[in-house]
C-alpha cells in the first residue's frame, strides 16, 4: 500500500498539518472523483479554483489535501499539505504514484507552434516500422503500442500522462513520442517526467488568448528546454530565429536542423510534387509521400531524431520513404472528376501561409485554388484579420466560414477575418457561416483540375457550437459532396 509520504517525494513542502504516513488509495484534482482515502489536490485553474472544493473532497472521503493556501478550518484526522504550486506538486506526485514510468522508456517531447502532431506521429510510425514497441501522446490520439485511446487535450493532465506512461512501461514500450504544448508546460503537466530529448519545430502567432505576449509564449516553450537533463538531447530548427533561443540555457546536448542555413542536419528539396517530395538529407537522397516545404522540415526533424536515438541511417531513410501522412495534416483526395481536395489543420497565420504557398508552388496556375476556412471562437482574435489577408492574397477564391465558433457568433468572427482583406481581393471573397454549405459551395465552384483547401479543423471530427459538440468531419463531408457531383 502506498503512503502519502511516498508520493510526496521530491515535492517542495511549505507546511504539513497531520500525518504523512497514512495509506492512500488514489489522487485526483476533481473533487467529484474523490472517494475514501484519496488525496485531493486543489489546483487554481483558468476557469475554477480547486480550493473552493476542499470541503466537498473531505465530505467525499479524502484523507489528505494538497493546497497552496490552508483552509481557515482544519478537519481532525485529515492531513493538509501546503505547497508553492499545486499543479507542480500534482505532476511530481502523479509520477511517484505511477512508479516514475518515464524512467523506464525513452521519452521525447516535441514542442513548437506547427508540426508537433506530425513530427510525433511520424516518429511513432518510424519506430514501429523499425520493429520497436512504441508509445504516442498526441493531439489526435494516445497509442500504447498497438492500442489506441482518444484524447481531448494537446498535453493531457499529469495524472493521465503518467497513467498511460505506466501502461506503456508495463507493456514493454521502448520509445514514447509526446506533443508538449505551451499550455501543458505552463500548467506544469510535464514536471517530474524524465525526457531523453526535446524537439523544437518553429514558433509563430498562436495561443495569445492564453499567453499575454509573444515573448511569454516563447519563454514558456524555452522553459521546457531549460529543464532537460545533461543526458538528453535538444534538437532545434535554426531556420526559425527562436531555435537558438531554445538552446540558450539548456544542459542537454545541442543539435540543429535547417533547410536554409547551416546546421548539423541539412535538407534540400530536389523535387516538390503533389504526390511527394524528393529530399537530399545531408549526403543522402530520399523520396517521401509527404508534401510541401513544411513537411521537408518535419521529415528532417524525424531523420535527425532517429539518428540521435541510435537508429541506423540506411534503415531510417528506407522507412521514411514508406511513411504515410497524418490524418488532417495535408490529407488529400482526388475525385473522379479530377478535383483535388486538401484537408489541413492550419489554424494559425503561419500554418495557413505555409499550406497555401506549398499548394501554389506545386500547381501550374491554370487551375483555381479555392480556400475554405474560418477562425475558432473564444481564442486569439488578433490572428483573424491576418488569416483573412493571407487566404485572400494566396488563393483565387476564398469562402470564409465558421470553424469551432464555441460561444461566439460566427458572423462576428467572419467580419473580423474580413477586416484583413485588401480592396483588390474583395471580389475573391464569399462568406457562408454554415461550414457544410461553405464546403458544398466550393465543390460546386470547382472545375476539373481545381484544388479545394479546407483549413482549420484537420483531424477533428466535431464542430463546437455554444458548448455543444456536433459530428463534423471535413474529410468525410468533402468526399461525399464530390461523389454526389459525379452522379
Amino acid at each position: 500500500m502506498m503512503t502519502l509520504k511516498d508520493i510526496l517525494y521530491k515535492v517542495t513542502l511549505n507546511a504539513v498539518v497531520g500525518n504523512t504516513s497514512v495509506s492512500i488509495n488514489n489522487i485526483d484534482f476533481d473533487s467529484r472523483n474523490i472517494s475514501k482515502n484519496d488525496v485531493f489536490v486543489a489546483i487554481i485553474g483558468t476557469v475554477s479554483n480547486g480550493h473552493e472544493y476542499i470541503d466537498t473532497a473531505v465530505k467525499q472521503g479524502a484523507i489528505a489535501i494538497i493546497c497552496e493556501e490552508l483552509p481557515a478550518v482544519l478537519v481532525e484526522g485529515i492531513t493538509y499539505v501546503q505547497v508553492e504550486s499545486s499543479s507542480r506538486a500534482l505532476a511530481i506526485m502523479a509520477s511517484n504514484f505511477y512508479q516514475n514510468p518515464s524512467d523506464n522508456l525513452r521519452l521525447v517531447g516535441v514542442t513548437g507552434t506547427n508540426g508537433k502532431t506530425t513530427i510525433a506521429s511520424l516518429l511513432y510510425q518510424l519506430f514501429k516500422k523499425a520493429g520497436f514497441k512504441v508509445g504516442l501522446l498526441s493531439t489526435v490520439k494516445i497509442m500504447v503500442d498497438n492500442k489506441e485511446y482518444k484524447t481531448s487535450h494537446t498535453t493531457p493532465d499529469s495524472l493521465t500522462i503518467n497513467k498511460y506512461l505506466k501502461e506503456m512501461s508495463d507493456e514493454g514500450v521502448a520509445f514514447c513520442f509526446m506533443e508538449v504544448s505551451s499550455h501543458g508546460i505552463h500548467q506544469n503537466r510535464t514536471e517530474g517526467l524524465h525526457f531523453e530529448g526535446g524537439i523544437f519545430s518553429n514558433l509563430s502567432h498562436d495561443h495569445l488568448d492564453y499567453h499575454d505576449t509573444f515573448a511569454e509564449y516563447r519563454d514558456v516553450k524555452k522553459s521546457f528546454f531549460d529543464k532537460l537533463p545533461a543526458s538528453a538531447f535538444a534538437l532545434v530548427n535554426v531556420d526559425d530565429k527562436n531555435g537558438l533561443v531554445m538552446l540558450q540555457n539548456t544542459k542537454a546536448k545541442k543539435h540543429t536542423y535547417a533547410l536554409k542555413g547551416y546546421a548539423d542536419y541539412r535538407a534540400q528539396i530536389l523535387e516538390n510534387q503533389l504526390n511527394g517530395l524528393l529530399l537530399k538529407i545531408n549526403e543522402s537522397e530520399v523520396w517521401t509521400k509527404l508534401i510541401g516545404n513544411f513537411n521537408a522540415y518535419n521529415v528532417l526533424a524525424i531523420y535527425a531524431t532517429a539518428e540521435l536515438l541510435g537508429l541506423e541511417k540506411v534503415e531510417t531513410l528506407r522507412i521514411i520513404s514508406e511513411l504515410e501522412s497524418v490524418a488532417g495534416r495535408f490529407q488529400y483526395l482526388i475525385s473522379n472528376g479530377k478535383i483535388t481536395a486538401i484537408i489541413d489543420y492550419a489554424h494559425t497565420p503561419d500554418a495557413l501561409k505555409n499550406v497555401l504557398e506549398t499548394i501554389n508552388s506545386i500547381r501550374t496556375k491554370n487551375e483555381e485554388l479555392i480556400t475554405v476556412f474560418g477562425c475558432g471562437g473564444n481564442r486569439d482574435k488578433t490572428k483573424r484579420p491576418k488569416m483573412g489577408h493571407i487566404a485572400s492574397a494566396l488563393s483565387t477564391k476564398v469562402i470564409i466560414t465558421s470553424d469551432n465558433p464555441r460561444n461566439e457568433v460566427p458572423e462576428t468572427i467572419i467580419e473580423e477575418i474580413e477586416k484583413g482583406i485588401e480592396p483588390q481581393n474583395f471580389k475573391k471573397i464569399v462568406s457562408i457561416s454554415d461550414r457544410k454549405q461553405a464546403i458544398k459551395t466550393a465543390c460546386h465552384l470547382a472545375k476539373p483540375n481545381d484544388i479545394i483547401l479546407i483549413a482549420g479543423k484537420g483531424h477533428e471530427t466535431y464542430q463546437e457550437i455554444k458548448g455543444e459538440r456536433f459530428d463534423f468531419d471535413d474529410y468525410k463531408i468533402v468526399k461525399e459532396l464530390l461523389k454526389q457531383l459525379e452522379k
